[in-house]
């Protein structure tokens, strides 16, 4: 190992030992980029830091995510200030009761969100917190399922945004939408972790680790959602008191706006939040649940409320930024070879884009860089491309249900609370036995059909 691979690894390496001993993320996530920055830059590096900022104000990924933020943030006050959550809420109980209804019910409503990730966590968890803490569910089951099935849903039903991502992508490679059809019944690691999130609300597997202790310590007379030493909140949306409960479709109406627009617009959810944001104004101030000046109020308090959130997201695109320069995408991917017998690719490809998922958060761009690798490697090896798209993207799933640093990881934590190192402990034990039965599955399939 030569010293620029070593020196890849260090920014990394920082941001997981510093997190896990000290459990802040923000002040972690800023010295590992700045640690980015002192390698990509040397001397110049307070200037190279600066830069690194510049561009990732003007990257457009994370312009769409600043949108995102601060629409849902305001959305989301809106609905909590109109009373329509309350009445979401009191709708939902009724027929949501008990340990197992909520938690099914929350994964119905993940499948009928697929259109986006960041639609799934941030309205499942904010709208479903509440049912699931007066019905003794501990927050870390909402927030390991929320963020779980998410992803998974998005790269399993073919008209999500991320589906739109990768078929663009492939289509550079002489594929098209056919082949991320076909590719769909080896998608092993999303197909596995979404069934393994149904049967467990079910009672149909044991709870284990960080879920197993969460609800012990509900059954000895503790709380439902567990403050953390040292945590720090993120995102502070609490639902604020004495609020008058109102019609549960001033919060359906809007949702349901809201993903009709996303599908109309070719899963752009910028044009869904807008849509929504002006149907909740139609609503609310005809309705004279509130005034116009109420409205504007309330919805800038729940877009500031996103402001800390949007800044950390911001250092973890500039630590993926450095991560990308130092090499790091290339010394990972570039591992799998010509040399790599063919029966082992799609186990081999699934592995390390997991990882490298996991260890940048750049869902999005490990997608850009393995697809060109592996997909003509597919070809000159005789492989079914199909089976290699569905690898990349099981170990895409793999790796942002695990990265605690990615920012849908963030938003399922600023919905629920749960810190993103517990999120990722309380998924751990499920994610990665999904991945074995999936890493499985790759090698099946390259022993017997290829």
């Amino acid at each position: 190992m030569n010293l620029e691979t070593i020196i890849a690894f260090i920014p990394l390496t920082v941001l997981i030992i510093g997190a896990l001993t000290t459990k802040r993320i923000a002040e972690t996530m800023v010295v590992a980029s700045f640690l980015g920055a002192v390698f990509l830059y040397k001397s110049n590096f307070f200037s190279g830091y600066i830069d690194m900022i510049y561009q990732t104000l003007s990257n457009s990924s994370y312009q769409f995510v600043l949108i995102i933020l601060m629409g849902f943030g305001g959305m989301i006050k809106l609905l909590q200030e109109s009373g329509a959550l309350l009445g979401f809420g009191s709708l939902v109980h009724k027929f949501a009761k008990g340990p197992k209804k909520p938690l099914i019910v929350s994964w119905i409503m993940a499948l009928i969100m697929f259109v986006d990730d960041y639609l799934s966590t941030l309205a499942i968890s904010f709208s479903m917190k509440d049912i699931t803490d007066k019905n003794g569910i501990p927050r870390e089951h909402l927030a390991y399922q929320s963020n779980s099935i998410a992803a998974c849903f998005c790269v399993l039903i073919p008209f999500s945004s991320w589906t739109a991502f990768n078929v663009g992508l492939i289509s550079e490679q002489g594929l098209s939408y056919s082949d991320y059809i076909h590719a769909l019944p080896y998608m092993f690691y999303p197909i596995i972790a979404a069934v393994t999130c149904l049967i467990l609300d079910f009672g149909l597997i044991p709870k284990v680790g960080v879920l197993k202790s969460s609800y012990e310590r509900i059954r000895c007379g503790g709380p439902s959602f567990l403050e953390e030493k040292n945590q720090s909140s993120i995102v502070n949306i609490e639902m604020p008191e004495n609020t008058k409960e109102s019609s549960a479709a001033n919060a359906l109406i809007p949702i349901i706006v809201l993903v009709i627009v996303v599908l109309i617009y070719d899963n752009d959810l910028v044009h869904g939040i807008i849509a929504a944001i002006v149907v909740q104004a139609a609503m609310y101030i005809g309705k004279k649940i509130m005034t116009l000046s109420d409205f504007m109020r309330f919805f800038f308090d729940g877009a500031k409320s996103m402001v800390n959130l949007a800044l950390v997201i911001c250092f973890a695109f500039m630590l993926s930024s450095a991560n990308k320069e130092l090499g790091l995408f290339e010394i990972v991917i570039g591992s799998v070879g010509k040399t790599v017998h063919p029966a082992l690719l799609p186990v081999m490809v699934f592995i390390v884009v997991a990882f490298t998922t996991f260890a940048t958060s750049g869902y999005w761009m490990i997608q850009v860089i393995s697809i060109p690798i592996f997909i003509p490697l597919a070809f000159s090896m005789g492989i079914n491309p199909p089976i290699i798209v569905a690898a990349i993207m099981s170990g895409v799933t793999l790796g942002c249900n695990l990265c605690f640093y990615a920012d849908p990881v963030f938003m399922t934590s600023a919905g629920t609370g749960v810190s993103t190192l517990r999120l990722v402990k309380t998924t751990l034990p499920y994610a990665m036995g999904a991945a074995v039965l999936a890493a499985i599955g790759y090698l099946a399939v390259g022993l017997f059909l290829i």
